[in-house]
């Protein structure tokens, strides 16, 4: 079994281009390996929703968070 390891994140509040111009999002990028996730929002919703991104494209068990949570 797989161990999991907690893995910091940065969040940065950006503008994403959306289907009919800007949208405020999120990009959340891990500290570990450098890969990012973006999401339309920025609540805290927009943000669990980059990491469940991120562990989708990351071959390890990461539990990924911010110095907030």
């Amino acid at each position: 079994m797989a161990r999991t390891t907690r893995v910091l994140c940065t969040v940065e509040e950006t503008e994403l281009e959306g289907d009919h111009g800007p949208i405020d999002g999120v990009v959340v990028t891990c500290t570990k390996c450098g890969e990012s996730a973006e999401s339309f929002g920025t609540s805290i919703a927009s943000i669990r929703r980059c990491f469940i991104l991120l562990r989708e494209q990351c071959d390890e068990e990461n539990y990924y968070t911010t110095e907030d949570e």
